[in-house]
């Protein structure tokens, strides 16, 4: 753990004089701290950005090569739950990231091919809950297909370039996104609070993929207002990635995955 990373976890376990609290209960952050986590990842990116660059590359082009899938097998319909369920499967992906922001912290420094051979403490829990997470973004694609059929039913799906004018010219379309959107809410809240400190977690900890998950959610859960913040933080540089044609992802995806590390410093403490 860096010294910025230790002064903040040490100032928000005391409130008061002589009051402490459980460490996996509330860190009470002011709610803009996902910033400053931002600014420790652009630190860490840095700090041999080669390797995170190439990071970014590779993350890149898988993402264009699920697209390019998605269009080449006629599924295009689900394109855009898919790029929002690629939030669900990033932590996963970012193992390698966490990992080099670790190294540094104790002072040591990581090639790309150690970033890629990182080994999580928890061994293979760590594929068993990518596993579960996949799981979880293939339903909130099928959720988005049973969404699609409520209303307009077994209507062809009329390609992505007639997409915005069947949305916003009825109102069964403004229907279907306000419940799309609703639906779709809570798979992201839901996803965000059981991985987003569970990857990060079994790669420090010998701890089963279940317990990191729920640790996870209990985290999020009691420190609210600054998480809802980070949230917020990743879904707009989400948004700036799918603006660039997910060229974004490149430099995003490492900067986030470097912050997400020093988020989960800040939030769980030395022990989970």
């Amino acid at each position: 753990m860096s010294e910025t990373d230790k002064s903040y976890w040490l100032l928000s376990e005391t409130s008061g004089i002589g009051e402490t609290r459980d460490p996996a209960l509330q860190r009470r952050l002011p709610i803009l701290t996902g910033f400053h986590w931002l600014g420790l990842g652009w630190r860490d990116f840095w700090r041999g950005p080669a390797t995170s660059l190439a990071y970014g590359v590779g993350v890149y082009v898988l993402s264009v090569a699920f697209v390019w899938t998605l269009f080449e097998f006629g599924r295009d319909y689900i394109l855009f739950p898919a790029l929002a369920g690629f939030l669900i499967v990033a932590p996963f992906l970012a193992i390698g990231l966490y990992e080099k922001s670790r190294a540094l912290d104790e002072g040591r420094r990581l090639g790309l091919a150690s970033m890629l051979r990182t080994r999580p403490r928890a061994g293979a829990q760590v594929f068993f809950a990518g596993l579960l997470l996949s799981l979880l973004m293939l339903l909130w694609t099928r959720a988005a297909v049973l969404v699609w059929a409520l209303f307009f039913g077994v209507t062809a799906f009329p390609g992505l370039d007639n997409i915005i004018g069947v949305l916003i010219g009825s109102a069964y379309g403004w229907t279907m996104v306000a419940v799309g959107t609703l639906i779709g809410g809570l798979f992201a809240a839901f996803a965000f609070s059981i991985s987003v400190f569970a990857v990060p977690m079994m790669l420090d900890r010998r701890v089963d993929a279940l317990t990191a998950m729920g640790t996870s959610m209990k985290l999020v859960w009691n420190n609210l207002p600054v998480m809802i913040g980070w949230g917020a933080i990743v879904s707009a540089l989400f948004v700036l990635c799918v603006a660039t044609g997910l060229l974004g992802i490149i430099v995003i995806f490492p900067l986030l995955g470097h912050a997400t590390w020093h988020a989960y410093l800040a939030i769980a403490g030395p022990e989970a």
